[in-house]
C-alpha cells in the first residue's frame, strides 16, 4: 500500500514541474486524493459492498471535484493534473503511466449494461476538456488533444485532435517538395499552422494542393500538344494571387505585419477593395 503511494507521488514529480515536496503533493494534490479514495472504493466494489463504495466515491467527488466510479479499473502511476471536472465511468479501464488533465470525460454512449466506456492503454495522455466516449480502445502512447471528442478507437502512438477527433501526422518535408512550390506560387502558406504541431485543416488544404498540382501538370502537357498542332495561345493576364496565409501564432502574425510594412499588405488591401 505504502509502496504504491510512494510510486504515485513520484509520478507526480515526473509530470508536474510545479511539484516541490512529497508532503506538498500528499496534502494538496486533488488528483492524488481522488486516486487514493478510488483504490478504497474499488476494493469495496469488488467485495460487493456496492453502496459503501459509491458513498466513498461521492465523498471524494465533493472534496476533489473528480468523479471516478468505483467499478473503473486504473493501473499504476496514474496522474490527474488539476483534476476539476474529470469524470471516469464504471467500465472504463486505464493502463499504467496514463495522464489526464482537468475536464476530461471517459464516458459512455449507451444506456445498456455491459462494456460502455473506453479502454486506455499504457502511457496515454488526454488533454484538458477532451471527451473520450464509448467502448473504444486508445492504444499505448496515444495522445488526445485538448477539447477533442473521440468516439472511435485510436491506434498506438497516434495523436487525435478536433471535433470529431481526427488522426493527424507530422509532415515530412522531404516528401512534399512539389506541394511547397505550388503553395508558394499560389501565395498560400500551407504549413503556417503546422510548424510544430499537426493540423487537420491544413492537412485537408494540403490534399487540395496535391490535386491542383496534378491538374496543373496535365494542363501544361495539353497546352504543349495543342501548340505542336498549330494552336496559338492568347495572351491572358491572370489576376495576382495575394497571401492567404493561416495565422495561428504571434510569430506568424508578426511576419505578416512585417510584410505589410514592405508593401505587401497594402497591395493585398487594394486587391480586397477592388473585389
Amino acid at each position: 500500500m505504502f509502496e504504491r503511494l510512494k510510486e504515485d507521488i513520484n509520478s507526480v514529480f515526473d509530470r508536474d514541474p510545479a511539484a516541490r515536496t512529497a508532503f506538498e503533493v500528499f496534502t494538496t494534490y486533488p488528483g492524488l486524493h481522488a486516486l487514493m479514495a478510488h483504490r478504497l472504493a474499488h476494493g469495496l466494489w469488488k467485495r460487493n459492498f456496492k453502496w459503501l463504495a459509491r458513498l466513498v466515491s461521492n465523498i471524494a467527488r465533493w472534496f476533489t471535484g473528480i468523479e471516478i466510479h468505483p467499478g473503473a479499473q486504473i493501473g499504476r502511476r496514474f496522474f490527474i493534473d488539476h483534476g476539476m471536472g474529470v469524470v471516469i465511468g464504471e467500465t472504463a479501464v486505464i493502463g499504467d503511466d496514463c495522464t489526464l488533465y482537468h475536464g476530461v470525460t471517459l464516458g459512455g454512449t449507451s444506456w445498456e449494461k455491459g462494456k460502455r466506456h473506453p479502454t486506455l492503454g499504457n502511457d496515454v495522455v488526454v488533454g484538458a476538456g477532451a471527451k473520450v466516449l464509448g467502448p473504444i480502445d486508445i492504444g499505448d502512447g496515444a495522445r488526445i488533444g485538448s477539447n477533442a471528442v473521440v468516439v472511435k478507437s485510436v491506434p498506438p502512438g497516434a495523436t487525435v485532435v478536433g471535433i470529431p477527433g481526427r488522426l493527424v501526422e507530422r509532415r515530412k518535408p522531404s516528401d512534399h517538395v512539389h506541394r511547397e512550390k505550388l503553395a508558394k506560387k499560389m501565395g498560400f502558406d500551407a504549413y503556417g499552422a503546422t510548424r510544430d504541431a499537426p493540423d487537420p485543416v491544413a492537412n485537408a488544404i494540403n490534399c487540395m494542393l496535391d490535386h491542383v498540382h496534378v491538374l496543373e501538370t496535365k494542363m501544361s502537357r495539353m497546352c504543349e500538344v495543342l501548340k505542336s498542332m498549330g494552336y496559338e495561345e492568347e495572351d491572358v493576364s491572370l489576376p495576382e494571387l495575394t497571401s492567404c496565409e493561416i495565422v495561428s501564432t504571434a510569430e506568424e502574425l508578426h511576419h505578416l505585419e512585417e510584410g505589410d510594412d514592405t508593401g505587401e499588405g497594402e497591395q493585398a488591401r487594394k486587391h480586397d477593395d477592388n473585389t
